[in-house]
């Protein structure tokens, strides 16, 4: 398709190092690629629909910059291609109709079909699907994730209405080793970080729990942290689960863990770990400038390279500042976005359980691998919603798909298995999180209405109190009394000035 970046500028001139306010995708969607008022060689039309979008983003987000440069380049690989790919669709149906023999398999030919129709659709949605908030590597690219999200959800709620043993026998037709109850595996057992008893590894407990499991988590965390952008969130969620799995290890076995795998392992090593080098990679992208130039236009091979390298980076930068206890609109958020984390989560691990997959199977990592890709920009397109409201008017599509398969996939597990969800949680259990909740809900009516309320209160006052002040002051040599005002008439010009002051 053409490119975003010089298409949506509105002009085709060359932004010399414009600093642009780019907060969500406004500034990547309506303003990218063009200079911000007062740079040389604009033209005055282009100057005022720059300055107007700066005003309205200074009005209604908080102050993230960047700076891009960008020569406008229009090369073959950001043209429109829609007719070659309706041309080649097309060519492609017209074989498999005329030329080919069907085969006389219902099953393969079942398989065949929803297969082919599922293509066709990724074909219209990556040429005609609406564009997200990122643009690089390539626009068509994230449209292609956002119509698998919608595939993956009509898949969910295909599965949502079939029966239990329906659904679980489905299964096989994706993969004939499915549909099989799996044994879980136990993580707890014996919890010594140095057993005496085993003279040959003493240390044998710590290498049983080092697994390919590991770096999984320190790479999810890291990915997580470029989504979540703060540093504050992601350690909550982290502690959050480890605590949801405290909670929950009567359910699933493979929740109970030794204590040090809890939070030495998991917590401070893996999870702490990939935040940090997240955190690190944030502030690199935050303050790298952000140069694009058409490949043809730079006349090294090291440039070039270094070009095509840097085209699976950000096109421009976008500083995440969620600010919860900011009002109350974004506090409600940011609890949202929290819980809808926590619970994506869980059902990772639910699923595995009713659908009778086991860990290691590929498409529990194909699952892992979508949420990375549509969960990016997910977060972007909620911290657009809420930190903008007035011009991002409603929930981003990818946004809008991934809270519908959250709550998809819950809803399934409930379905599947209600009698291991129903399981009583302990008592002492249910008292932790009742208290918490308890304090979340004292302290939310206390910032922001009673705290609210007392501080107006007292503005209240204090602008009583000062009113009569102004109004009985003396005024003049006389030692007589009037009213303020900006008439001469009622006083001399040193009485005018010091009421001035």
């Amino acid at each position: 398709m053409t490119k975003p970046e010089s298409r949506r500028s509105g002009a085709a001139a060359i932004n010399t190092g414009a600093k642009c306010a780019t907060a969500a995708s406004a500034a990547e969607q309506v303003n990218n690629g063009a200079a911000q008022p007062g740079c040389p060689g604009q033209s005055a039309p282009i100057k005022a629909k720059v300055m107007k979008q700066s005003s309205r983003e200074s009005l209604y987000r908080w102050n993230t910059e960047c700076e891009v440069y960008d020569d406008g380049t229009n090369t073959f690989f950001w043209r429109a291609h829609t007719v070659t790919v309706l041309f080649i669709l097309t060519c492609a149906l017209v074989y498999v109709t005329l030329l080919e023999e069907t085969p006389q398999d219902t099953a393969y030919n079942t398989k065949r079909g929803i297969i082919a129709s599922i293509l066709v659709f990724l074909c219209f949605g990556v040429t005609q699907a609406k564009d997200g908030p990122f643009t690089r590597p390539h626009p068509a690219y994230w449209r292609f994730w956002l119509c698998v999200t919608v595939v993956y959800e009509l898949f969910l709620i295909f599965i949502l209405f079939q029966t239990v043993h329906d659904g679980r026998q489905f299964m096989k037709y994706i993969d004939p080793k499915l549909g099989v109850p799996l044994p879980e595996r136990d993580y707890g057992g014996n919890c010594l970080i140095y057993d005496p008893g085993n003279t040959t590894d003493p240390f044998h407990n710590i290498w049983d729990k080092i697994d390919g499991f590991v770096p999984a988590h320190f790479l999810g965390w890291y990915i997580k942290t470029l989504m979540i952008r703060d540093w504050w969130m992601c350690m909550i969620i982290s502690v959050m689960f480890e605590f949801l799995e405290y909670s929950l290890e009567h359910q699933l076995p493979n929740f109970s863990e030794c204590w040090w795998d809890h939070w030495i392992m998991d917590v401070l090593v893996c999870n702490g770990l990939g935040i940090y080098c997240g955190m690190k990679t944030l502030a690199w992208l935050s303050m790298k400038p952000y140069q694009w130039q058409g490949l043809w236009n730079i006349p090294t091979y090291k440039g070039k390279i270094k070009r095509m390298a840097f085209q699976f980076t950000p096109y421009s930068w976008v500083k995440f500042e969620w600010k919860p206890a900011s009002n109350l609109r974004r506090w409600l958020a940011v609890l949202g976005i929290i819980f809808m984390f926590l619970l994506a989560e869980l059902n990772t691990f639910y699923l595995k359980c009713v659908l009778w997959m086991p860990p290691e199977h590929y498409l529990v990592l194909l699952r892992l691998v979508f949420f990375v890709n549509v969960g990016g920009v997910a977060m972007r397109e909620i911290y657009d919603f809420m930190d903008d409201p007035k011009f991002h008017k409603k929930l981003g599509q990818q946004a809008w798909l991934v809270a519908a398969i959250t709550v998809t996939e819950f809803l399934i597990v409930a379905k599947y298995d209600p009698k291991t969800i129903m399981l009583p949680i302990p008592f002492v259990v249910t008292q932790c999180w009742l208290l918490g909740i308890f304090l979340i809900f004292i302290w939310t009516v206390w910032r922001f209405f009673i705290r609210d309320i007392t501080l107006r209160y007292k503005e209240t006052r204090l602008r009583k109190q000062e009113v009569p002040a102004d109004w009985d002051r003396p005024l003049g040599s006389s030692g007589t009394i009037a009213p303020s005002g900006r008439s001469k008439l009622n006083g001399s010009a040193e009485t005018v000035r010091q009421r001035k002051s």
